[in-house]
C-alpha cells in the first residue's frame, strides 16, 4: 500500500496587495500561509505517508528571497521519511534564475524540470512519479504527453499544474487525454477550489484561500493505492475561511435589529473567519448603517458590510409633493399594480432614486 498527501497553490510569500482587508490582516495571512504549509508537511510525517504531492504554485516567485527557499528545504529535512515530489506551476516556474535551483535539496526531494514530463522510481514501493514543470510563466499549448509509457504493474501517479477543460495560457488539459494515460493517481494544480474530476484525478485546491474570491472549505487530499485500486477524500486544513452571505432588511427594522440579524449569522467560525455580508432590502432613511462594521467588530474576527439596499419613502407625502409631476404619476400607477409584490416595489424604489436625482 502506498498512502500520500496532495497538496498545490500554497503561494507562499504572497503580498496579498489587492485585497479588502487591512494590512495588518495582510502580513498575519501571510504568516499562516507558512505555518499551514509547515503543519501539512508536519502531518505527513506524523501520518508516515510515502509522498507528499505538491502540484506546482508552492510560492511567488516575484517576493522570495534566499532566504525564504531555504526555509521550505529546512521544513522538508524534518520529514525526511516522506518522498517529497514538486511540479512547478506558474508561479513558481522553473526558469533560468529559479530559485528551486539556488540551494541543495535532501535526498527526500524530487522537483521536476521542464521542458517534457519526467519521472522517478521508487522500487521499493513499486510506484513510478511523473512530472512536469513550467519554465514559463504562460504555455499555450500542451505537447508534453507524447512520451508517456506507463509499466501497468507499478503504481503510476503523475503531478502536474494545469488548466483542465479550458483554452487557456495556462496548460490546458483534456480530460480524455489524461484519462488515456491510465494513471493510477493524477494530482492537479492551478484551480483552487478543490474538485474530484473522477475515481483517479483531482485538484486539491489550494490548502489556504487568499480572498473572497474563494469561499468555503480549503484543504489537502490524502490518499492510498492498494493493489491497484485508488482511494481518496479532501480534508479540510486551511486556518480560516472566506464566508460570503446575503441577508434581505425591511423598512421596519431599526439600527439595533439590523446588528442581531448579522450576530445570528449561522455559518463559520466568526472569531477565525473573514465575512462578507450583502445587504439589500428597504433601509428606513434616518438609519446610518456605514458604522455597522465597526460597531460588530469585537464579534467577527473580520467583517465587510456590502450595502444594496434603497432606502425606504414616504409614499404618500412624496406623491402629494409631485402629484403634478412625472414622480406622481409614477408613483401611483406602481401603486395601482400592488406593492405588496416585492418586484413592483422593488421597481418603484428604483425608478424614484433615479427620478429624484434628475430633479
Amino acid at each position: 500500500m502506498v498512502k500520500f498527501i496532495h497538496t498545490a497553490d500554497l503561494h507562499l510569500g504572497f503580498k496579498f496587495k489587492n485585497v479588502s482587508f487591512k494590512k495588518e490582516k495582510a502580513a498575519e495571512r501571510r504568516r499562516e500561509l507558512w505555518s499551514t504549509f509547515e503543519r501539512i508537511v508536519r502531518y505527513g510525517k506524523d501520518a508516515n505517508v510515502d509522498f507528499l504531492l505538491i502540484a506546482g504554485d508552492l510560492f511567488e516567485d516575484d517576493y522570495f528571497t534566499i532566504g525564504d527557499i531555504t526555509r521550505i528545504r529546512d521544513t522538508f529535512r524534518r520529514a525526511e521519511n516522506i518522498n517529497i515530489i514538486i511540479s512547478a506551476g506558474n508561479h513558481d516556474y522553473r526558469g533560468r534564475k529559479s530559485l528551486y535551483d539556488k540551494i541543495e535539496w535532501t535526498e527526500n526531494v524530487t522537483i521536476f524540470n521542464g521542458n517534457k514530463i519526467q519521472k522517478k522510481e521508487f522500487k521499493d514501493l513499486n510506484t513510478v512519479i511523473y512530472g512536469y514543470s513550467w519554465d514559463a510563466m504562460e504555455i499555450k499549448e500542451n505537447k508534453i504527453f507524447s512520451e508517456i509509457d506507463i509499466d501497468n504493474t507499478k503504481n503510476n501517479i503523475l503531478v502536474l499544474h494545469g488548466d483542465l477543460g479550458n483554452s487557456s495560457s495556462y496548460l490546458p488539459l483534456k480530460l480524455e487525454e489524461l484519462n488515456k494515460l491510465n494513471m493510477d493517481y493524477i494530482a492537479l494544480g492551478h484551480i483552487h477550489k478543490p474538485q474530484i474530476i473522477s475515481e483517479s484525478i483531482a485538484y486539491s485546491g489550494c490548502p489556504e484561500p487568499l480572498d473572497f474570491g474563494e469561499i468555503g472549505e480549503r484543504g489537502i487530499i490524502e490518499g492510498v493505492i492498494e493493489n491497484k485500486e485508488t482511494r481518496f477524500h479532501f480534508m479540510p486544513f486551511s486556518k480560516r475561511k472566506f464566508m460570503e452571505t446575503s441577508m434581505t432588511i425591511d423598512e421596519d427594522m431599526g439600527y439595533i435589529d439590523i446588528m442581531e440579524a448579522i450576530k445570528d449569522i449561522d455559518i463559520g467560525d466568526k472569531n477565525v473567519d473573514f465575512y462578507r455580508v450583502n445587504l439589500s432590502g428597504f433601509m428606513q432613511r434616518d438609519l446610518e448603517i456605514k458604522n455597522l462594521e465597526k460597531d460588530l467588530s469585537r464579534d467577527f474576527y473580520h467583517l465587510e458590510i456590502i450595502d444594496n439596499t434603497i432606502l425606504d419613502y414616504d409614499l404618500e407625502e412624496l406623491s402629494e409633493e409631485n402629484k403634478y409631476n412625472i414622480i406622481g404619476k409614477f408613483i401611483e400607477t406602481m401603486k395601482d399594480k400592488g406593492l405588496d409584490d416585492p418586484v413592483v416595489k422593488d421597481a418603484l424604489y428604483t425608478g424614484l432614486e433615479v427620478l429624484l436625482k434628475g430633479r
